[in-house]
């Protein structure tokens, strides 16, 4: 498996306002996400298409797509999410090479499965997994 980014998360503190910024600059297809409503804090999510996706929701062409998420705490940079065979095992590897666990192993229904981790620099990524039993 290639461990190449296969998603981006945007923070912003207005995400209609920040949509439409990258509507305009880039001509990005953004939407909410409609798991996204009625939800809680943070809940908020819209997804971002850079390139078109296939039946699947993947890229049909090279190209990263991501999302765009109203921001949970003060001074939330953008993350990028590389993808993986296997969360756990990504996740012990990395704590192996010194990095901290931020969100832990956490399931995005029918989707995968995902962790935030701090890397040696204090940097924030992510892993990701594609399943869609997860819950």
């Amino acid at each position: 498996m290639d461990h190449t980014v296969v998603h981006f998360e945007i923070p912003a503190d207005d995400p209609e306002r920040a949509a439409k910024f990258y509507r305009e600059l880039f001509g990005w297809e953004i939407s909410r996400w409609e798991g996204s409503a009625g939800g809680g804090a943070g809940a908020e999510y819209w997804m971002v298409r850079t390139v078109p996706t296939d039946a699947a929701g993947q890229p049909a062409h090279p190209g990263v797509n991501g999302g765009l998420m109203r921001r949970m705490f003060p001074g939330q940079t953008p993350v990028n999410y590389v993808g993986v065979a296997n969360v756990d095992e990504f996740v012990r590897r990395a704590e192996r090479l010194s990095a901290k666990v931020v969100v832990p192993k956490t399931p995005v229904p029918g989707m995968g499965w995902f962790a935030q981790l701090k890397d040696t620099e204090g940097n924030i990524f992510a892993v990701w997994q594609n399943d869609a039993a997860a819950a």
